[in-house]
């Protein structure tokens, strides 16, 4: 039981620090001018598109693949957003 209560734990704290990373990460992509942004875009297609092949090679659940796939959709559609100061 001792094992589950820490697994719990680790968990928690990763979701944690996740979410905390995912409100910078997001601040970061708004804040950025038009073309920083644009530029940002095409660079983070490419390494998704990297990232995707590991994990499709890889022996790992496909809830993290579709974690994963749902995460890259969430953070592209974020390099569309116009920026705030032109909002």
């Amino acid at each position: 039981m001792n094992n589950l209560q820490e697994a719990t734990e680790k968990i928690c704290e990763l979701k944690g620090g996740l979410l905390a990373l995912d409100a910078v990460v997001t601040t970061l992509i708004t804040a950025m001018p038009d073309a920083q942004r644009a530029e940002m875009a095409q660079t983070f297609e490419r390494y998704t598109e990297v990232a995707r092949a590991v994990l499709l090679n890889a022996p790992i659940s496909e809830h993290t693949i579709s974690a994963y796939e749902h995460e890259v959709k969430r953070f592209g559609a974020l390099f569309g957003r116009a920026s705030p100061s032109q909002g």
